[in-house]
């Protein structure tokens, strides 16, 4: 899923660097949507603010990534990774 998670982030970014929308809404960039990743979930990013941090433990764990949309709007989303203290040995 993290690796999914970073082709979208990637593929969006390099969507938004053609972008020519202005946000026009102030008031709209200061509330943040909470959202619960799913794989039908259409993300549009714009630009990443935040990342949580990865635990190093080796298990399914919470993260989240604050972003904004093309048109100016925060998002909080939350999603799960796996934790980055498995090894292959």
């Amino acid at each position: 899923m993290k690796a999914l998670l970073v082709m979208a982030l990637a593929s969006l970014c390099a969507t938004a660097a053609l972008a020519d929308e202005i946000p026009t809404d102030v008031a709209s960039q200061h509330t943040a949507i909470v959202e619960e990743y799913t794989y039908s979930t259409d993300l549009d990013i714009a630009k990443v603010v935040s990342m949580s941090a990865i635990p190093n433990v080796c298990e399914v764990v919470p993260a989240r990534m604050e972003y904004e949309d093309h048109q100016g709007q925060r998002h909080i989303l939350n999603y799960k990774v796996m934790g980055s203290g498995c090894s292959n040995g």
